[in-house]
């Protein structure tokens, strides 16, 4: 079978719940999915009522199970194509044909080349504080970066503990921002940092270009997001100023029947946040549908 009622690429929170909802309406669904999922290396998510603690594998497993469960096909693939009209091309060769779209394909984390963020990224190098703060709460904490954004993110992180240090890497706050730093008692640190300790598989601290290290046990870096937007750019979907894809409430985009959901549409969603997404993009898909399938059914009935 390559014809469906929808395509769903992208296979985490927000694709998987959209597809469990349209199956549970009777729709015909196939889930594109690469398999490699942001939130891959951490441990566990946080927030998501019931399932706190679970492991984010764990997640998208049980909700694979669903969708099989309710007649969805799962294809582990990469969209390479896609084109108004829908027709979606894979990187096998198989080419799937859809009457409406959801784009889930998530954000990509651009981070510092910092010998040590990658390696812990997700795991005690962290950007989330409302995904991971509390498991370091009372901490010494890093902030890494000394703009504008990054400022921010040291002021919101004060929240998990009271022993922040912001190290400003190569940028200079402003007086108005030191300031602000000095008011809420967060040290600040400047100097090229050289890379994140680690020892016993555990975060220690960070190492600046002079040898001196600032002894820390977690690390918050605040990325660059850039959205898994590709397919987007393809069909023609407009986008805004910062590169991210122009949608309404419910993921409608420029472009009729594509939708986008997830981290794909705000880098600001959490899991619980993207799979809401999902449903509500899942339902206002399904409403479309109906009222096509009322048209042609009275086209056909008065045609005849």
């Amino acid at each position: 079978m390559n014809e469906f009622d929808v395509v769903i690429i992208g296979g985490g929170a927000a694709g998987l719940t959209a597809a469990v909802v349209l199956l549970r309406a009777r729709r015909t669904v196939a889930v594109v999915d690469a398999g490699a999922p942001r939130n891959a290396p951490a441990t566990a998510m946080h927030g998501f009522l019931s399932r706190d603690g679970m492991a984010p594998r764990e997640l998208i497993g049980a909700g694979r199970d669903e969708v099989e469960q309710y007649g969805g096909v799962l294809i582990d693939d990469t969209v390479t194509n896609a084109a108004p009209g829908f027709r979606v091309h894979l990187a096998g060769g198989r080419e799937l044909g859809a009457r409406r779209l959801l784009v889930a394909t998530g954000l990509t984390d651009d981070v510092p080349d910092i010998p040590g963020i990658h390696e812990r990224w997700g795991r005690d190098v962290l950007h989330c504080p409302y995904c991971h703060g509390h498991e370091v709460r009372g901490e010494p904490l890093g902030v890494l970066g000394g703009n504008a954004e990054a400022v921010q993110h040291a002021l919101l992180i004060r929240q998990w503990s009271d022993d922040v240090t912001l190290f400003t890497h190569t940028d200079n706050p402003s007086d108005a921002h030191r300031a602000l730093l000095a008011a809420r008692g967060i040290r600040l640190v400047e100097g090229v940092v050289a890379r994140i300790v680690v020892r016993d598989d555990r975060v220690r601290g960070i190492e600046l270009a002079d040898g001196g290290i600032v002894t820390r046990a977690a690390v918050f870096v605040r990325p660059r997001f850039v959205p898994n937007g590709d397919l987007l750019f393809q069909l023609g979907c407009r986008i805004d100023r910062n590169g991210w894809v122009e949608h309404d409430a419910l993921g409608r985009t420029s472009v009729p029947g594509v939708r986008v959901a997830g981290n794909a549409a705000d880098p600001r969603v959490q899991v619980i946040t993207a799979a809401g997404q999902g449903s509500a993009a899942a339902i206002d898909i399904n409403a479309e549908l109906v009222e096509d399938d009322l048209e042609h059914a009275l086209s056909t009935r008065f045609d005849g």
